[in-house]
């Protein structure tokens, strides 16, 4: 086969959330970037797995205790979301108090403030890394997956890629390698060290680490959190679209997890574990048209994309209400994905998807319907929203990657409002979630609750409050590889911190950091391990992070 080898300062593993924004940043100071993805669709979990970001308090300018404007996110993602309000307004034909609306919500969901299609977020991404400034940097290779990397003295020497389509392969080398997939793809092919599944408490002193493993086991390796393989509907009335019956849909429709603390009952139910219940929470559906009553909360309007009441009257009918659905019924953990073989991910991928198909089965036949009787046969799929033709996501939703063994481990004892409070830490009475450790040579800072959705080993959800917190940069820094960074959610955190840093935003701060540091290792004959070891370098490297819209921490730690 002919082989069109490539030689480039950065190569970026995965076109993902934090893939783009690290390719951003690798333009943006002038520095050439191959990036590489597996699907067509750049973004991740923006987009080809098909989830609408969920953030924080902050992401308006608006959030509680700090200065109006404040953003807890880089002026490269809000420009983003802005670019995403601008397409609607300028694509759809929206009712004027939608379009004048300067925080509009395309879709109106209540899981964001920013529900929006994932084909228009791609659309806008494209855009991004289309600029005239930014292509001379960045050369994108979609359809292109990786199959193995080559390391030798601490250095990544060689990566390899075969293009899906044609089935060619050629070999990248870098100066530097960032692994922006969403397993931590790359980590894994190098023998760069690694953690896969949750740790005992002992390991780092953690609140909600397990206390069940016997010694000498600090690692429970099936400990992973579920995944999920996302897909749209809309729904109309009257009409028939009820899918094959799965071959496997009565086991599910029969299915009562076993987990501790204890699951409420079948897993295909409006029922669900609720952090906040102890019998868990009804979340049923009230489809379009009909609508919920006050302050009723149910799952079609949880991530609605699509929001028919903002179209204006003559052209509504061309929009029909579009939810994208990704909720616990369909979290998949029977099988695992971290250490398994390729054949081990292939099934495991295969029975997310069944479980998925039977799911939208129980809801078109068998679910309990909000108006009396069962079943929703007019759910239609809807896969021009995710540019696949079956209605389902281009990619699993991946929630915890393999982990970065880095040269420094973020953990609850970093970001757990109750462990901080109960050990004494200084909480400054900023916020309801108090303060997370002021890392000295932090580049990126986020807020979300340490959200863990159920596991392979049995253990059911957590989610409690975290404090707004800052990233270190010796997070995306191996403790020994010296030209791999973490550029993504597979950075130095523990099984526990992970639940509050594998968000949209979040993923982004990481990726976006990691350019620069890779961009200013090139342009200055550094590396990371360097910067970290020299106080000055990392100053002159947080300074350059402010200056380009990065915030490094919050406003009530300057």
């Amino acid at each position: 086969m002919n082989r069109t080898d490539l030689n480039t300062p950065v190569l970026i593993v995965g076109a993902t959330t934090g893939g783009v924004a690290a390719a951003l940043a690798c333009a943006r100071n002038g520095v050439d970037c191959v990036v590489t993805e597996d699907t067509d669709w750049i973004g991740g979990q923006l987009t080809a797995q098909g989830v609408p970001p969920d953030e924080n308090a902050w992401i308006e300018g608006n959030g509680p205790h700090a200065p109006t404007g404040f953003r807890a996110c880089t002026a490269a993602y809000t420009e983003m979301r802005e670019r995403v309000r601008a397409w609607y307004r300028e694509h759809r034909p929206l009712k004027e108090e939608a379009a004048s609306d300067p925080l509009m919500n395309p879709g109106r969901g209540w899981v964001s403030r920013l529900c929006a299609e994932p084909r228009v977020i791609e659309t806008v991404l494209r855009s991004m890394i289309g600029t005239d400034d930014a292509r001379k940097h960045i050369q994108l290779r979609t359809n292109t997956a990786m199959i193995r990397a080559e390391h030798h003295r601490d250095r990544v020497t060689r990566v390899t890629f075969r293009d899906t389509q044609t089935g060619s392969t050629f070999d990248v080398r870098a100066d530097f390698v960032l692994d922006a997939t969403d397993l931590g793809d790359v980590i894994d092919a190098t023998d760069t060290e690694s953690l896969i599944g949750a740790e005992a408490s002992r390991v780092y002193g953690e609140l909600h680490g397990r206390t069940d493993l016997r010694a000498g086991h600090d690692h429970d390796e099936r400990d992973q959190q579920a995944f999920s393989w996302c897909f749209a509907i809309e729904h109309r009335p009257g009409e028939d679209h009820t899918i094959d019956r799965p071959e496997s849909y009565g086991f599910w429709r029969d299915y009562v997890p076993e987990m501790t603390p204890p699951w409420t009952g079948r897993l295909l139910s409006w029922t669900v574990p609720s952090h906040d219940a102890k019998e868990g929470r009804e979340l049923g559906l009230v489809p379009w048209p009909d609508e919920p009553g006050d302050n009723q909360w149910e799952l079609w309007r949880y991530r609605r994309i699509v929001d028919h009441a903002s179209h204006l009257a003559e052209h509504a009918h061309r929009f029909p209400d579009v939810s994208l659905v990704n909720w616990v019924q369909m979290d998949h953990w029977q099988h695992t994905l971290l250490g398994a073989s390729g054949e081990g991910r292939a099934n495991a991928y295969a029975a997310a998807r069944d479980q998925s198909r039977c799911l939208l089965y129980w809801m078109q036949t068998d679910a309990p319907r909000h108006d009396g009787g069962t079943g929703y046969p007019g759910l239609r799929l809807r896969g021009d929203e995710l540019g696949t033709d079956d209605g389902f996501a281009k990619a699993a939703y991946i929630r915890e990657p393999r982990r970065l063994l880095a040269r420094t481990m973020l953990t609850e004892a970093h970001v757990g409002t109750r462990q901080r409070r109960e050990a004494g830490e200084p909480d400054q009475g900023a916020t309801p979630w108090g303060t997370g450790q002021p890392f000295e040579d932090s580049v990126a800072i986020g807020h979300y609750p340490i959200d863990l959705h159920p596991t392979a080993a049995g253990r059911n959800n957590v989610y409690v409050p975290a404090c707004p917190f800052r990233i270190p940069m010796g997070a995306l820094v191996p403790v020994r590889v010296r030209n791999l960074l973490s550029g993504g959610k597979a950075m130095g955190v523990s099984h526990v911190a992970n639940g509050c840093t594998r968000l949209h935003p979040v993923e982004w701060a990481v990726g976006e950091a990691a350019g620069l540091i890779a961009s200013w290792c090139v342009n200055n004959g550094s590396e990371p391990h360097a910067v970290c070891d020299d106080p000055s370098k990392t100053a002159t490297l947080r300074a350059l992070a402010v200056a380009q819209g990065m915030p490094i921490a919050w406003p009530w730690e300057a």
